[in-house]
């Protein structure tokens, strides 16, 4: 899953919470600690929340307990056209 897709699984409206952390993606919708995909007022669900788990008061163990449900995927550069105007391969 690109970084664009996982900003759709943001927790509101009924959605799945999904966040990222060091290229892992899992599934918070279950915990009482991010309804509607809200940490604590600090972080949302929907994003790649590495750098921001660094600086938490608690340590990755506590994410790594929720089920990984993907990766995080880059998305495929847009393929460049060639001299007459033709896809290169």
């Amino acid at each position: 899953m690109t970084l664009e897709e996982l900003a759709n699984f943001d927790g509101r409206d009924g959605r799945k919470a999904y966040v990222a952390v060091n290229g892992k993606i899992y599934d918070v919708t279950a915990s009482p600690l991010w309804p509607q995909g809200d940490h604590q007022g600090s972080h949302q669900a929907g994003g790649d929340l590495t750098a921001e788990l660094a600086m938490a008061p608690h340590v990755r163990a506590v994410v790594e307990r929720f089920p990984v449900v993907g990766q995080v995927e880059e998305p495929e550069p847009p393929r460049k056209k060639g001299v007459f105007g033709f896809l290169k391969k």
